[in-house]
């Protein structure tokens, strides 16, 4: 049987599922909850020493969802914690005194000055706490005072005060970058220099996601006004796998430990994070989405996805699908693939068609009664047609049989197979080769 238990900077947990700083671990009758619930861990909601930090008492959530009203992504401009800050201190404590098996790891933002880090990090230690996260990503609120992208922005900033963390706590520290930035390597890398033992990405996005056309205002809409906030949610996930990515793949950076987020919602999501270089990953919307009992999912669907490929930790996961990750100049151009609809599975409703004639190369040809079918020396391979069909399998692509003849470009496919027309993977083939 899989072992999912995981080891990521020292810090243990049962599971590679933690939950991030959010609202989901903003006190300890929620971490409670989740922690029954299975979670292997929880990163606390961000602590300050801020006094004046206060929420608005009016919507925080702004929405994105699907045709099906499947929510898609949140806008949230909810500040770090506004309880105070002692009382956050000892419900920490408590909860970890009596879930010694589960990962603690608390989110910290102060002024980027060195005595404020000073003040609060063995304040935290003495929680018992397993490691800090430094939130150098919230965009909106806290980064208007100079502290969250503000300073995750700035690389020079980043270093600075990861060497002050790391020369006052005796604790593993993660840097939690932000994903407004051109290239997430610098700041990755500046965490490194600084002495971080690992970084946690990405954080939020800089969004607005709707406008109130009646009351012209962005939404959330409080008092006829809106601001910008963090997105977030299963629209985010591509975003956040590309910068995982990045970070894993540079050979300076490649050593240096990532935990994933964004918009992981299930297990599939999670192994492809940690096939990307992710050791663990950090989960926020999926929960707030369908409570904490969605962990369940993702726990036994990675195991049964780990015994399938006969694997026993998952460390074999992390980083499997880095060395297939490139630039586009170093892809096979000798490569080519052609669609094949099933005619069995197709239900004539047109889409395909109609994307490829319209918005592509005219590669898909409709009979009079409805019967769709492909123009190999027309279709590029370029797979809308496999994407806008409803029907899940009905279009796949098919390479090409190496050694033959490209209908549409007279290129010649290298490879193994003698020709495309006796192809074992071609539907129309009448002979393997």
């Amino acid at each position: 049987m899989a072992n999912l238990q995981s080891d990521f900077v020292g810090i243990k947990s049962p599971n590679p599922f933690w939950l991030a700083s959010a609202p989901p671990t903003d006190k300890e009758y929620n971490v409670r909850r989740a922690f029954q619930a299975g979670w292997g861990g929880v990163v606390w909601k961000t602590l300050g020493i801020d006094p004046h930090v206060v929420n608005v008492n009016g919507p925080r959530y702004g929405a994105i969802y699907g045709a099906d009203r499947r929510l898609l992504g949140l806008n949230n401009i909810e500040l770090i914690t506004d309880r105070p800050l002692q009382v956050n201190l000892d419900e920490i404590k408590a909860v970890k005194r009596d879930w010694k098996d589960r990962a603690m790891v608390v989110s910290l933002m102060v002024p980027c000055e060195e005595e404020p880090w000073k003040f609060i990090l063995p304040l935290v230690e003495d929680t018992g706490a397993d490691g800090v996260e430094l939130n150098f990503g919230c965009p909106h609120g806290m980064s208007e005072r100079g502290m969250g992208s503000a300073v995750g922005q700035v690389p020079e900033y980043i270093e600075m005060v990861t060497r002050w963390v790391k020369a006052n706590t005796r604790m593993p520290v993660i840097v939690k970058l932000t994903p407004n930035i051109t290239d997430i390597r610098k700041p990755a890398a500046a965490a490194l220099r600084g002495g971080a033992d690992a970084v946690s990405l990405i954080n939020t996005i800089n969004s607005i996601t709707s406008v109130d056309l009646d009351l012209f205002a962005p939404e959330p809409t409080i008092d006829g006004k809106g601001a910008h906030g963090g997105y977030c949610g299963p629209a985010v996930k591509p975003i956040a796998l590309n910068m995982v990515a990045e970070i894993a793949r540079t050979p300076d950076l490649a050593n240096l430990p990532i935990s994933g987020i964004g918009g992981i919602t299930t297990w599939r999501d999670a192994a492809e994070f940690m096939a990307l270089g992710a050791g663990n990953v950090q989960v926020c919307t999926a929960a707030m989405t369908y409570g904490f009992r969605v962990v369940q999912e993702m726990i036994s669907g990675l195991g049964a996805y780990m015994d399938e490929k006969g694997m026993t930790s998952v460390d074999q996961i992390v980083r499997k699908a880095v060395p297939n990750v490139t630039d586009w100049n170093q892809l096979n151009l000798n490569y080519i693939a052609k669609a094949v609809i099933d005619q069995d599975q197709c239900i004539s409703c047109g889409r395909c068609f109609a994307a490829c004639e319209d918005t592509s190369h005219q590669a898909i040809s409709m009979s009079p009664d409805r019967t769709f079918k492909v123009i190999d020396a027309e279709c590029v391979a370029c797979n809308l047609c496999v994407n806008v069909c409803p029907i899940d399998g009905c279009i796949t692509m098919v390479p090409m049989a190496p050694g033959a003849t490209d209908p549409r470009t007279g290129r010649v496919v290298e490879g193994h197979y003698a020709n495309w027309t006796t192809h074992p993977n071609n539907p129309a083939a009448t002979t393997a080769s």
